[in-house]
């Protein structure tokens, strides 16, 4: 039986619920490593990595990077928030657009925090303590207003969000260095993973990806590369391809593959290019862009 499609669209939905009460995710920040504004990126956008999922009425906000300033300026009339944030990890491109994301400076928000990636010797709270502090960053996490709670865990374990209303958080140890952590996020009968930032083995598919991705409706993969700028550039900095991302994705049965966290140096035509490829050997599966809505 053929799956049903997941719908696409770019155009706008409330800023409250989904559009029908199920699973609905938002990007608004596709590229990895460090933001790269400019007219050559301007189709598919230069924000670091962040996006919203809307689970019913709840809010999820996966990574923090410099995407999250413009997702704060659209949710800071929506006051009050509860909401959760899911780290992948806690490098640089990641988490640099927290200290810029308004809802965080009204006191009658909350938000939960969450990291698996740590292990025992380092906390979440502790990690951004020090990303904010001095000589690196002019003011503390004090200068927040909201109530803001750190959740520690292990990759490998299940989130257990609170008031979840339903929802299913697994995750998975990512291969890269330094740790990070996958996710998969189950509403309402769906299902959508977010799987980066990761290195995969030639011809070895990591198995901890396979578990997470399996018939998921959307996985939300790591595409840094190409096959061939990884073998010959990229070995060991965790990052993996659009090719291992399809071969996953078919081994795995996932209804549809979104090509994400977009390498600084494609500009909008490099994506175009490798949009075409990707969907020729994928049929259905997308490039990530700015403003792009997926609802499975």
């Amino acid at each position: 039986m053929q799956a049903a499609p997941v719908r696409a669209t770019v155009a706008a939905v409330s800023e409250g619920n989904s559009s029908d009460g199920g699973l609905l995710v938002r990007f608004w920040g596709v590229r990895g490593s460090i933001a790269a504004p400019g007219p050559s990126t301007a189709r598919y956008g230069g924000n670091t990595s962040s996006l919203e999922l809307r689970c019913g009425d709840r809010l999820l906000l996966l990574d923090a990077g410099t995407g999250i300033r413009y997702l704060g300026g659209k949710l800071v009339g929506s006051a009050p928030i509860d909401a959760d944030i899911l780290f992948t990890h806690t490098h640089f491109d990641h988490v640099c657009g927290l200290p810029f994301f308004k809802p965080f400076f009204q006191p009658e928000n909350s938000f939960r925090l969450w990291a698996g990636h740590l292990g025992t010797d380092l906390t979440l709270q502790r990690v951004l303590r020090e990303f904010m502090m001095a000589p690196l960053f002019p003011v503390p996490p004090e200068v927040f207003k909201a109530r803001i709670e750190y959740r520690d865990f292990k990759a490998g374990e299940a989130v257990p969000l609170a008031r979840a209303h339903g929802i299913t958080v697994r995750t998975a140890a990512l291969n890269h260095p330094d740790g990070a952590t996958g996710y998969r996020i189950e509403y309402a009968g769906k299902s959508v993973c977010y799987i980066t930032d990761t290195e995969h083995v030639p011809g070895a598919p990591d198995r901890n990806v396979l578990g997470l991705i399996e018939g998921a409706d959307i996985v939300i993969y790591d595409c840094m590369y190409t096959d061939e700028e990884y073998a010959r550039s990229y070995v060991g900095w965790g990052h993996s391809t659009w090719q291992e991302a399809v071969r996953l994705c078919k081994a795995a049965r996932v209804k549809k593959l979104v090509v994400f966290h977009h390498d600084p140096d494609h500009d909008d035509d490099r994506m175009d290019a490798i949009g075409r490829e990707v969907a020729a050997a994928l049929p259905g599966a997308e490039v990530a862009r700015e403003g792009m809505v997926l609802a499975p």
